[in-house]
């Protein structure tokens, strides 16, 4: 029978390790919600710079403008370990989880430990509002 002293260290730690391993379970097991399911309205065209990107947190997407003008979006789950990704630097994305980065105009991995490129979303601009989505 094990020490009582050795069930209540083991009771303690447990939450502290779910946590730890929902932090990488992404798309909704941590509390993260995961990319769009519907088409979602993120914010004004106007956002977003040609040549640039912006983030959408909230809602897992991020939007890029070519210089000619057209948009790309896509998930901004990481195809790692499926975290949430929150940073933006310039038209690089980077996953807090593990390092990976992505190109925000291609979705390519651009570091790994991810190999697999970010889903593609469509996306439009609808009355000077962006529209994205599955």
């Amino acid at each position: 029978m094990p020490a009582r002293r050795t069930v209540l260290r083991g009771a303690a730690l447990a939450p502290v390790a779910g946590i730890a391993l929902s932090a990488c379970s992404g798309g909704g097991g941590g509390g993260t919600p995961g990319a769009p399911t519907a088409p979602v309205e993120l914010g004004a065209e106007s956002e977003v710079a040609k040549g640039g990107a912006t983030l959408y947190r909230e809602e897992n997407v991020v939007v890029s403008r070519a210089e000619d003008g057209s948009l790309k979006a896509f998930s901004t789950i990481c195809t790692h370990a499926g975290c949430a990704i929150n940073k933006l630097q310039g038209t690089t994305l980077i996953c807090p989880c593990h390092g990976s980065e992505f190109d925000a105009a291609t979705g390519e991995v651009l570091q790994a430990p991810a190999t697999v490129a970010l889903k593609e979303l469509s996306v439009r601009a609808k009355g000077g509002r962006i529209v994205a989505g599955p």
